[in-house]
Formats: structure tokens, C-alpha cells, sequence
């Protein structure tokens, strides 16, 4: 049997106090590569102060909405924040959606839990549809295939065709040019916040679908489904344009170097989204047990042992430990 703490470096990323209760001679600090979150978070600006005394106000939310959808290329009233997108993810059968729902692996472990049954992502290539809802992630956890909007609007003209909807998972859009896939009515999508802003403890996310979803997604979460700190730092991060293009750029050049670094040791790294990397290799496990010796945590996967991830460093001396861990070992 996988002892505990092993298993939950393979079930999520940002498992810290797992690695180092599996190799506590690990040096310190530990540099955490784990997950797809960007490690350069935004920065709120001087003076944007956060009551938290009162419950948070509803036109707070609206504003918050109104500048998500801006930045999603969507309508505000298809709009509706929840507390992360994992919780949306979950929400999904309650939601209204067609059943059974279907997901393409490799992907999440939650697109697992949520769904009925699974597909493999070679299936879509030729897809004409199934009633029911297709779930799909884009760009993909943990192989960074990220597909066009031609694509993405063919398979949701085939779900349509076949009595079914298109659930897309595009928590690490964000990373990628353009403003994501908008869908239509038999669309839903879910965004995340925390993953390219560098803030996952805020839990703030979206789904956009039609009006009807929406309601029901409102009657779940109640009155206030985000926080007053969500809601303020939520609006100021998507106005801030300026941070999300430079961003943008920086992720691409960080990934890029990692590629190299990656390279050198005779690992490709696979994936379009600057904010991870995967590797497949027979020495996978070796691999990870030599960077966590180091006090360097990747992604492992239970059910691909060949398979690791890398989140991209946030600086060249964190690069340069990467480097030094996979040379000597």
C-alpha cells in the first residue's frame, strides 16, 4: 500500500508538509514545483484596503463580474464568481447539466470524481458527440495540450448535434493568448483566478454559461459565495492590464528557460502552458526522489509512474538549484 504522504504528493500538487514528512533531511527552504500556479504573484496596490468587518456588499460582486467578464470576452450577466474552480467543478451535477458526464484523460483528478465515465483524449479527435456533457480541460493538466478555438467549437457543435453540452475546464486560460472560448448556451466554462494571478488561497473563480445555470449555481452558493477580500483584489487584478500582458510575456520567457535547463539533462518538456511543464521518462522515479532530496518538489502521478511535472521557477537562482539538483543528483 502507497504510504499516505506519498499519496498526496501524487493526488495534488503543493503538498509540502507531505514531502517533508517523507524526507525530513531535505534541505531548506523547500522550492515548491508541484503545481501550475504562478509563482510571481500580483501584487495588490498601496492603499486598496479590505473591510472584512461587514458581510460583503452586492454591488462589490457586480463590479467583480462585470470586470471578469471584460477580461473573459463574455457578457456580465454569464457570468457568476464561486469560492475556486474546484468547487464549481464539483457543483457540476447539480447544476443542471446533462448526465452522465464524461471526461477526457489524461486531466484532474477531480474531472474523475465529478464525472461518470472517462475517454481517452485520442477519442476527440474523430468525436461526434454523445448526449450527456463532455468535460475537457484547456490548456490540459498535466500535458499542457491546449486546443484552438476551430477545435473547440467543433466538438461543441458535435455535443449539441447529439442532444449533450461542452463543459470546458480553462483554469490556466489565463497563461494564453486570446480571452479564451465563449461557447454558447450548451457551453459551460470555468475559470480560475488563483493559477496565473500567483493568488490560489484567495479561492476565487468563475463559470460562464447561460442565465438558467447561473441561477441554479446562485441558489446553491447563497447570498455571498465570495469573500469581500475576493471581491477587492478579484476587481483590481483584472483591471490591471498592464501586469496581466507583462505577465504573460514573463511566463513564456521563465518556461522557456526551464526548457533549456530541462533539455540538458536529457528530459523534453512537454506542453504549451508557460505555467508547467511535463515530462515522461522511464527514470521518472528516480528523478523525483533525487529532487526531493534535494528539497525540490515536482508532480508525480500514481497512475503514469513514467510522468512528472514541473512548475516553471520564478527566478534564475531557483532555476539554477533545478539545474544543479538534476546534475549531481
Amino acid at each position: 500500500m502507497m504510504q499516505a504522504p506519498m499519496a498526496a504528493l501524487t493526488h495534488h500538487g503543493g503538498r509540502i508538509d507531505a514531502a517533508k514528512a517523507l524526507f525530513p533531511n531535505a534541505p531548506a527552504p523547500w522550492l515548491d514545483l508541484s503545481t501550475g500556479i504562478n509563482p510571481v504573484a500580483w501584487t495588490p496596490p498601496e492603499g486598496l484596503a479590505v473591510d472584512a468587518a461587514p458581510l460583503p456588499d452586492h454591488s462589490a460582486l457586480a463590479r467583480l463580474e462585470a470586470l471578469a467578464a471584460a477580461h473573459f470576452g463574455v457578457a456580465a450577466e454569464r457570468v457568476a464568481a464561486v469560492p475556486g474552480s474546484e468547487m464549481a467543478l464539483r457543483l457540476l451535477p447539480m447544476l443542471g447539466v446533462p448526465q452522465p458526464i464524461v471526461a477526457v484523460r489524461p486531466s484532474y483528478g477531480t474531472h474523475g470524481v465529478v464525472a461518470s465515465t472517462r475517454v481517452d483524449q485520442s477519442a476527440l479527435d474523430d468525436w461526434t458527440g454523445q448526449a450527456g456533457s463532455l468535460l475537457i480541460a484547456n490548456p490540459n493538466n498535466p500535458d499542457g495540450v491546449h486546443r484552438s478555438p476551430e477545435q473547440l467549437a467543433r466538438l461543441a457543435a458535435a455535443q449539441e448535434r447529439a442532444g449533450g453540452w461542452l463543459i470546458l475546464d480553462e483554469a490556466f486560460a489565463d497563461a494564453m493568448p486570446g480571452s479564451g472560448f465563449v461557447g454558447g448556451d450548451q457551453v459551460v466554462v470555468l475559470r480560475s483566478f488563483g493559477k496565473f494571478f500567483g493568488l490560489a488561497g484567495v479561492r476565487l473563480g468563475f463559470v460562464i454559461a447561460e442565465p438558467a445555470v447561473l441561477a441554479r449555481l446562485r441558489d446553491l452558493l447563497g447570498d455571498w459565495p465570495v469573500s469581500a477580500h475576493a471581491m477587492a483584489w478579484g476587481s483590481a487584478a483584472y483591471a490591471d492590464r498592464d501586469w496581466i500582458a507583462a505577465t504573460r510575456i514573463a511566463l513564456c520567457e521563465r518556461a522557456s528557460a526551464m526548457d533549456e535547463v530541462l533539455a540538458r539533462h536529457g528530459l523534453t518538456a512537454r506542453g504549451a502552458c508557460p505555467l508547467f511543464r511535463m515530462v515522461e521518462t522511464p527514470d521518472a522515479a528516480a528523478i523525483f526522489q533525487r529532487l526531493a532530496a534535494a528539497g525540490i518538489l515536482v508532480r508525480p502521478f500514481a497512475d503514469a509512474p513514467e510522468r512528472l511535472r514541473f512548475g516553471v521557477p520564478a527566478a534564475a537562482a531557483e532555476l539554477d538549484r533545478l539545474d544543479r539538483a538534476l546534475r549531481h543528483g
